[in-house]
């Protein structure tokens, strides 16, 4: 069984799978009346023409704690795929390249640990594990396209759980 030592997500280390999604002080501009701060990302949303539908939802996810057995993994070949924590405190993210059957690469996969206030961009057709709470339940925010078809998620079962360790260093 292999088991994965998350690691705290950072643009660059998450760059391969995607975009980090956050407030950038640096980047705001005065909005609203001056009553808000605005800050865009670099992050573009991704998706095929048959993608056809952009679908925003609020995801509530159960709570667990580390170390967090992973059996399942998923991927969507019609669009990219965003999650900003609402209410969570901290949050897993586990994705995986694709190996030579098209299945998620396990023995490649790498994990992350966001907070409240960030988020994620999941590249278009990433195998990436659901996201999950890390601690008590809370709320996410999701977009992405859908078709209203098969392929707007593929699952992928794992023959054998792939564990998620607790850090190793501090990932607040």
């Amino acid at each position: 069984m292999q088991t994965l030592v998350p690691k705290r997500l950072t643009r660059s280390a998450f760059s391969p799978f995607g975009d980090v999604l956050f407030f950038d002080p640096s980047r705001s501009r005065l909005v609203n009346d001056g009553r808000a701060l605005r800050s865009d990302t670099d992050s573009r949303f991704d998706h095929a023409v048959l993608g056809e539908e952009p679908v925003l939802a609020v995801y509530r996810a159960q709570g667990a704690l580390l170390p967090m057995n992973l059996v399942i993994f998923e991927r969507h070949p019609l669009s990219s795929q965003a999650f900003v924590a609402l209410s969570v405190e901290s949050f897993m993210i586990v994705v995986a390249p694709q190996d030579r059957t098209g299945g998620p690469d396990v023995s490649r996969a790498e994990a992350f640990v966001g907070h409240r206030g960030e988020g994620v961009n999941y590249a278009r057709n990433l195998w990436h594990a659901p996201i999950a709470a890390i601690g008590p339940e809370g709320d996410f925010l999701m977009l992405m396209w859908e078709s209203g078809s098969s392929e707007d998620c593929i699952l992928h079962r794992l023959s054998e759980p792939l564990v998620v360790g607790t850090p190793q260093i501090s990932v607040e």
